[in-house]
This record gives structure tokens, C-alpha cells and sequence, in this order.
């Protein structure tokens, strides 16, 4: 009797070929490998780069090889003391959020949140390797977190205020209103300064209101007819003494949000840079272009959504203190005489209600900010984790955020003091 033959299992048969198939060499692996891996000679010399490593210190494997470490990062580098321990223990040592100087690292000439890992090579006792992940792009996410919480609470205060607040002082006012009838004229100074108090913290409660309004719905829009719209708003009023620089993709996709409230978020910027630039020789750069490979985690479910459309507002003002660049976007935070620090907490909230991601990199001369936006579900495969559309059917259409022509002087975009062209004030 013959016996039928039995064909392998198909996890049996995957595993006799991965047991036939040739491992793959270290120099692929390496080439895999996310984080830039140096292999350094006696001297300090790169003797092997991977692709990663190009890419961070942006020079090709050729310019690489045989340059010195010191040629790409400056000598009082933190690394240098890495590098000098384990050689001397004979240990793996890893240091994290450290900070390299280099003008051949970006174009801000640093770059922080660097996570460093070095070792002996086990083959060549004199040779160290050096590995460098950039965690930056993860911090930046972090902040952002932390900017949403943070206009998160101010809605709540918000919410309070117009309760508790905006009430009582239509009272107060109504009634220094009645006893100004009664009085003598010198008594009325008192009443209409009560009146004039009582306006002044209603303003200011009705901007922090603002922050406690719902999102307005959302439909596609270009993002380029946004910024040439918000460019000759400014080019007439606060940024007549600006030299704009648009440079906009005009392929781009629509994004996906509320055009009125774009125009605010780049109003606000945009005043923002034109108040920092010289007032000879000032220039503003606006930008568009397509970023593939960001993609945020949408709180209240599972869907991850594409964030490919990059806006850059740049100018090459004064720069913003080093100190207030880790709280740039927390609300009452300002850098300048007179401002309110009400301006960039609404861009952060308006931008958290578009599921977008703004950050901000900035050093004397140079300051940028940079959002990153969703396309229109038309362009997007899940739908689910954009912010909700508008309602059918569409309200009247919204009217236009500013006047056009413009009034002189041009409104402020918070709805503060009018700001005239005559000169910028200090950020």
C-alpha cells in the first residue's frame, strides 16, 4: 500500500527558505537604520556613513568620508566628552536631548532634542561608533499637546468669564448710567469713569471669549489664495514698509478648514513678523509646499491623518527671546510692551481645531513659523479624522474677515488698538 505524500505546512515551508536564504550583510542593515550611525577612526575621522548620516549633517557619503567630526559639529561639543569616556572605560555610553552647533546642520545652524549612543567597536578597539537620533519632531509634538491643554483651559475660562463677568457689568453700567442724572457735574467724572471701566473689561472679556467659541465648519480651501489675500491686507495697512516674498506650489491640493479663520491665524503672523522686521529693509517670506511622511494620531479614535501641506511664514526681524520660545503659544505670554499674549494662543487653538500642527524655530535675523495642514477629503482615503464639514445646507456666506479696501489705520486682527503703518512696534 503506498502511502500519500504529505506537502510541508506553509509555516514550515516559509521557514526552510528563510533557513536557504542568504542573511543579510551589515552594511544593508545599516543603510536600514533610521539614525544616523558614524564609524570613527583614532583621529576622529568618519571612516563609513550610512544614508541617515548624509542626511543629517547633509553631505554626501563622499564628503563624509575622511572628514573630521570637528568639520561638522563645533569643538566644545558634548559629543567630543562622549566619545573621550568610552574610549577611556571601554563602555557604551547614551546621553539624550542634547543640543549640536553646526551651520552644516540646518539652516538655523543647530539642532536640539539629539539623542546620542557611542560605543567601541568590538573589531577595531581604536574605532568608536556613533549613533544620533533626532527626536526633535517628537518634542515638537509633545509642545503641541501641551498647547492644545493649554487653550483647552482657556476655553473653560472663557466659558466663566462671559458668565460671571459680562453680566454683572451691564448692571454696574446701567446704574452709574441713573445716578450720572442725579449728580452735579463734578460727581459725573466719577459715573462716566465707571462706565469707561466697565467698557474696557467687557473688551477684554470679549476677546478672551473668543476662545471659548466653537469651531465653524469647514470646507476645502486654497491655501495660496489665503496667503495672497492676507499679503495685500498687510501690504496696505501694518506692513506697508515690508518687502514681501511669495513663493506658493501652485499644484497643491486644497486644505481642509474654515477660510476665515485661516485668514486670522496668518493675519496674526504675519503682523507679528512685520512688528519684528527693521523698518528699512524688512522682508516677510511666504511659502507653500508639499511635506509627504507627517501624520498625526487624532485624539477620540484610532485614525491617523496626513498632515502634507506646509505653510511658512518667515522674516528676518530681531528674533524672539530664547526665553519665551518654549511658551510662545501658552495664552497672557508676550514679549512685547503693551501686548496682551492673547495673539498666538488663538493661532495655537484655531490651528488644534483644524487637527493641524504649527511650530516655531526662530534666532536673530531669521524667525519662522511653520504649520503643517490636512487636504480636503476629496484627496484624503480616511475621511474620518478630518474635523467636521459644514452643515447642509450652508449658512449665508461669512462675511470678509477685513474690509477690502482697507480702512486707515487697519484694525488689529485681535480687535485691539488700531495699528497704523507709520512704523512697527517692538514684538
Amino acid at each position: 500500500m503506498t502511502r500519500p505524500v504529505r506537502k510541508p505546512g506553509a509555516a514550515r515551508t516559509l521557514r526552510l527558505a528563510a533557513e536557504r536564504a542568504p542573511a543579510p550583510d551589515a552594511a544593508a542593515t545599516l543603510a536600514a537604520l533610521p539614525a544616523a550611525v558614524l564609524v570613527l577612526d583614532p583621529q576622529l575621522r568618519i571612516a563609513s556613513a550610512n544614508p541617515a548620516a548624509e542626511q543629517f549633517f547633509q553631505g554626501s557619503a563622499a564628503t563624509l568620508s575622511g572628514a573630521r567630526l570637528a568639520d561638522f559639529v563645533v569643538p566644545d561639543s558634548p559629543l567630543f566628552d562622549l566619545i573621550a569616556t568610552v574610549r577611556a572605560t571601554r563602555s557604551q555610553i547614551s546621553d539624550y536631548d542634547l543640543a549640536l552647533q553646526s551651520p552644516r546642520l540646518s539652516k538655523t545652524g543647530s539642532k536640539t532634542g539629539i539623542a546620542a549612543h557611542v560605543a567601541v567597536l568590538a573589531e577595531e578597539p581604536a574605532h568608536v561608533v556613533l549613533a544620533l537620533i533626532d527626536a526633535s519632531t517628537a518634542q515638537q509634538l509633545d509642545r503641541q499637546l501641551s498647547v492644545r491643554h493649554a487653550a483647552r483651559s482657556v476655553e473653560g475660562m472663557a466659558a466663566m468669564l462671559a458668565h460671571e463677568v459680562k453680566n454683572p457689568l451691564s448692571g454696574i453700567r446701567g446704574a452709574a448710567q441713573l445716578l450720572e442724572s442725579c449728580l452735579s457735574d463734578a460727581d459725573r467724572e466719577l459715573t462716566q469713569l465707571i462706565c469707561d471701566e466697565v467698557d474696557r473689561i467687557r473688551a477684554l472679556v470679549e476677546r478672551i471669549e473668543r476662545f471659548g467659541d466653537r469651531p465653524a465648519g469647514f470646507a476645502p480651501v486654497n491655501i495660496n489664495q489665503v496667503l495672497d489675500h492676507v499679503r495685500r491686507l498687510a501690504a496696505r495697512g501694518f506692513a506697508a514698509h515690508v518687502r514681501f516674498i511669495e513663493t506658493y506650489d501652485p499644484s497643491l491640493p486644497p486644505v481642509w478648514g474654515n477660510r476665515d479663520q485661516l485668514v486670522q491665524v496668518f493675519l496674526n503672523l504675519v503682523k507679528n513678523a512685520a512688528e519684528a522686521v527693521p523698518a528699512e529693509g524688512g522682508e516677510i517670506t511666504l511659502e507653500t509646499a508639499w511635506q509627504h511622511g507627517v501624520r498625526l494620531a487624532v485624539s477620540g479614535g484610532g485614525a491617523r491623518l496626513g498632515l502634507p501641506i506646509r505653510v511658512s511664514v518667515r522674516d528676518n526681524g530681531r528674533g524672539i527671546p530664547e526665553a519665551l520660545q518654549d511658551h510662545l503659544f501658552d495664552p497672557f505670554v508676550t514679549g512685547r510692551a503693551g501686548g496682551q499674549g492673547l495673539g498666538l494662543a488663538l493661532v495655537a487653538k484655531i490651528v488644534g481645531d483644524h487637527a493641524a500642527l504649527i511650530e516655531a524655530e526662530s534666532v536673530p535675523g531669521r524667525t519662522t513659523f511653520r504649520l503643517l495642514l490636512p487636504m480636503a477629503p476629496d484627496q484624503v482615503a480616511d475621511e474620518a479624522a478630518l474635523p467636521d464639514p459644514l452643515p447642509d445646507p450652508l449658512p449665508d456666506p461669512l462675511p470678509d474677515p477685513l474690509p477690502d479696501p482697507l480702512p486707515d489705520p487697519l484694525p488689529d486682527p485681535l480687535g485691539e488698538e488700531p495699528i497704523s503703518p507709520d512704523g512697527p512696534a517692538a514684538r
